[in-house]
């Protein structure tokens, strides 16, 4: 088995189409089939089930599917740490970051460790949550933040980092008459929200949260990023529920943040690893996460458009 069945396996699984992954590769569809057979044949299992009108993944190719992409993962992340010596480094660590985590806070991290450490090279990883746990178990990352606790046996979720659930809601729009807006309201109105493949985390939470209220949310659009979710707050298709850093860094005049009516839910971010000894550059990084998100909590300022709610309370 070679590095390049694999490439014209996962090119296939990807198309699901000989003539289209043929193209994707730049090769021809003869040799790209030959692959296929050479990998069937080596793993004594088919891969594929192909007819004159489909073609799809077996069981055996579905489970292989899984594990190859770490194969390319790995490789790619050796060649990163050899080039990582030659540079100067003395260490490295891998940081997985899932549900769009707030950057004021991850700057104020990353920039203490480059000044505490600057032999110490800091790779990032924006993966979905269901991928970082695979990395964190498979040692292709030493450290993760996500916003989900639910990861399993062998992995430890530590909370670090909270923020204010707001409501993100475009300029003139009528529930800004509420200085705090209440859920029920909310949901009266159609909701954009981030992918569940992208932010699960961040949806699990949410979801936590719509559940306490018997009314059926209105899913406008699920969107990948945290800027286009607020672009379309900003143009009035849909509101958004959002950290209220996220809406201070946004810093748009067309998107105004409101709290919630009650006690604010507090969107958490957790610190997620493997269940085991910490390495000592590890364990020094650990250790520079709680007081940056205690200090990125005191000194993060209000969207201005939360302390304008306070000025135009009755």
């Amino acid at each position: 088995m070679e590095l390049r069945h694999l490439r014209c396996f996962i090119a296939v699984a990807e198309e699901l189409h000989f003539a289209r992954a043929a193209e994707k590769l730049h090769i021809e569809q003869s040799p790209l089939s030959r692959a296929i057979k050479e990998l069937e044949e080596d793993l004594g299992a088919q891969l594929f089930v192909r007819t004159t009108r489909s073609t799809r993944l077996t069981r055996a190719g579905q489970l292989f599917l899984e594990g190859v992409p770490r194969v390319f993962t790995a490789l790619e992340q050796a060649r990163a740490s050899v080039k990582s010596v030659a540079a100067g480094f003395q260490g490295q660590l891998r940081i997985a970051l899932s549900d769009g985590i707030t950057p004021p806070r991850l700057t104020a991290l990353l920039a203490q460790c480059r000044e505490d450490e600057p032999e110490v090279d800091v790779r990032l990883f924006e993966v979905p949550l269901s991928k970082q746990i695979r990395g964190l178990h498979d040692d292709l990352y030493d450290v993760g933040f996500a916003q989900s606790a639910d990861v399993g046996d062998g992995l430890l979720a530590e909370p670090v980092w909270s923020d204010p659930l707001v409501v993100a809601v475009p300029a003139r729009h009528p529930l800004l008459t509420y200085k705090r807006i209440p859920l029920g309201e909310v949901l009266h109105y159609p909701l954009v929200m981030c992918s569940p493949q992208v932010c699960e985390g961040y949806g699990q939470q949410i979801e936590r949260i719509l559940r306490t209220v018997d009314v059926d949310p209105l899913i406008a659009e699920e969107v990948a990023s945290i800027d286009l979710k607020l672009t379309l707050v900003a143009a009035g298709y849909a509101l958004a529920l959002v950290g209220a850093s996220q809406i201070a860094t946004w810093r748009n005049s067309d998107v105004i943040g409101r709290p919630l009516a009650g006690r604010s839910p507090m969107l958490i971010t957790y610190l997620l690893r493997r269940d085991s000894e910490p390495s000592e550059t590890l364990s020094r990084f650990i250790d520079r996460v709680s007081p940056v998100s205690a200090e990125a909590a005191a000194a993060r300022p209000l969207p201005s458009s939360l302390d304008a709610s306070k000025e135009n309370e009755p």
